[in-house]
């Protein structure tokens, strides 16, 4: 591997910054406290050209020691107190249905944020029937388009009336109705009313459902001039196979055209039921108002069943390249592998931990970890590099994107793959992970700064059925974790020999690569 270059400017500045100040990052947080990824942070090209020519020209002007002394002589940021916080206090309560509900008191804004999820995402698409592919994300679609009461004018006219925020959207694991109304009487009742209304009497209105699909047929069709969506589509398919995490969860264009009201009424009736829920609240209530509301939202549930659990997939035992052609002069990457399942027990949580700290030094968004300042500074091949874990109920993938000149697509590739490899076997260094810890940890109180941060955190952790520990202990977790674990955790959890590896672009980097020999 190539001696990495150093800016003597860069380096130098940046640690004594990072030892001085706490360091506000949300995305180190969300790593570990699961706001679910969907794949790698891509960075804006333009944005980044700005950042990198206004860098080169304030680095060419400075003195590069200067900084560093005026920095030394600010002896106040000395007396800086290590962080405090407090998280949320979380109650916990189960309505008469059987639904799970967990509540935090946030009185400083008359809001309420509600967040009721089901284990019923596009994952169970063909346990409705085969082929079924598209039928949760169109159940979500369908439900704010009208019910026996309003039709799809009316609802969305109390909706827009009331000033509320209410939907519905389908992942790969979960199905998700949301609300965000005031807090007071003449604004919460009526949007409960609603919500209620959307889960227990939609009408799925043929006419609409038509409409519906044809214009996410045009989407889909769009989604062939996108070559993030084209490598995303090819990644997911070779990865999981027959795995139902492999579909995309709008469906395709090839069966979309066949979904009937039929499939919706039936994946309602029999995911998006009591027994199958999680209830998430945070607002301007009392706990006896959470109560009560709790207990509206979910009484005219129908009991159900709880969903069976996912199937686990098989990881990859040998590496894959696809290429897809598009005219483009741009190469798209995306390579990785399997990943973890979200972490519910102590020894997973810890390893989750030790993994999202060895992955921040080494594929963070930032412009310090190690693929950034590779692959992006010193090897000139792109604007933007990083990569993620996203843990789901079953093995979520781990994924690494960026896009590269089609002729320095292979160059790229090589140069990435010798970084994570050079980091498993003489792993991350003791400053590196201070740095990174330092900013997980002081970046942490920002996933909790909102209501609506709040409620996300409560969400998740409730679907996950995750311990009040899993928040609280965050920051000892973090503490807790050592160098050795750090590295151990990468070296078990990446498989670099074994990476799917997905280019779409003019040139296949592989063939031209055949073609020398």
């Amino acid at each position: 591997m190539s001696q990495r270059k150093k800016n003597p400017l860069s380096t130098a500045l940046t640690r004594q910054i990072h030892r001085k100040y706490l360091s506000i990052s949300y995305l180190g947080a969300s790593m570990i406290l699961g706001a679910v990824l969907s794949g790698p942070t891509y960075i804006n090209a333009a944005y980044a050209a700005d950042i990198e020519d206004s860098y080169r020209d304030s680095a060419a002007s400075v003195d590069a020691t200067a900084p560093i002394a005026a920095l030394s002589k600010l002896s106040s940021l000395d007396e800086v107190k290590p962080l405090e916080l407090t998280v949320p206090n979380i109650e916990h309560f189960t309505t008469s249905a059987g639904v799970p509900v967990s509540f935090v008191q946030a009185t400083t804004l008359p809001i309420v944020d509600i967040d009721l999820r089901f284990n019923a995402g596009s994952a169970r698409d063909e346990q409705i029937r085969s082929n079924g592919f598209g039928i949760a994300s169109m159940t979500a679609t369908m439900l704010t388009q009208g019910t026996h009461h309003l039709d799809e004018n009316e609802f969305t006219r109390a909706v827009e009336t009331l000033g509320i925020d209410l939907g519905s959207r389908a992942y790969k694991d979960m199905f998700i109705v949301s609300l965000r109304s005031l807090s007071d009487d003449a604004h919460l009742l009526p949007a409960t009313d609603l919500m209620t209304q959307m889960l227990t009497q939609a009408t799925f209105d043929q006419r609409i459902l038509e409409r519906n699909k044809a214009r996410l047929l045009v989407g889909l069709q769009q989604q062939k001039q996108d070559p993030g969506s084209l490598a995303s589509l090819a990644f997911h398919d070779a990865l999981y196979g027959t795995h139902p995490y492999a579909h995309p969860s709008s469906g395709t264009l090839e069966t979309v055209p066949s979904i009937d009201r039929k499939d919706l009424t039936e994946f309602q009736s029999r995911y998006l039921v009591a027994a199958n829920a999680s209830l998430a609240m945070t607002g301007n209530l009392t706990l006896e108002q959470a109560k009560t509301l709790a207990e509206t939202i979910t009484k005219k549930l129908p009991t159900g069943k709880a969903a069976t659990a996912l199937p686990e997939p098989k990881p990859l035992t040998q590496t894959q390249h696809i290429h897809i052609k598009f005219p483009s002069t741009q190469t798209t990457v995306l390579m990785g592998q399997l990943g973890n399942k979200r972490a519910t027990d102590p020894y997973a949580q810890k390893k989750q931990t030790s993994f999202a700290i060895g992955n921040d030094v080494l594929a963070g968004g930032n412009f310090n970890a190690r693929l950034m300042t590779e692959i992006r500074q010193n090897q000139g091949y792109t604007y933007g590099i990083s990569g993620a874990m996203s843990p789901m109920l079953a093995r979520g993938p781990y994924q690494i994107g960026f896009s590269t000149r089609n002729d320095k697509a292979r160059q790229a590739i090589d140069a990435s793959l010798e970084v994570i490899k050079d980091t498993l076997n003489n792993g991350i260094t003791s400053e590196e992970m201070r740095l990174t810890t330092d900013n997980m940890k002081n970046s942490f109180p920002m996933s909790f700064a909102s209501n609506a941060g709040i409620n996300g955190l409560l969400g998740m952790m409730n679907f996950y059925q995750l311990p009040d520990s899993y928040l609280t202990d965050y920051v000892k977790r973090i503490d807790n974790v050592t160098l050795a674990e750090v590295n151990q955790t990468m070296r078990e959890t990446l498989h670099p020999d074994t990476f799917l590896i997905v280019t779409v672009g003019a040139e296949d980097p592989w063939q031209k690569d055949e073609g020398k020999k």
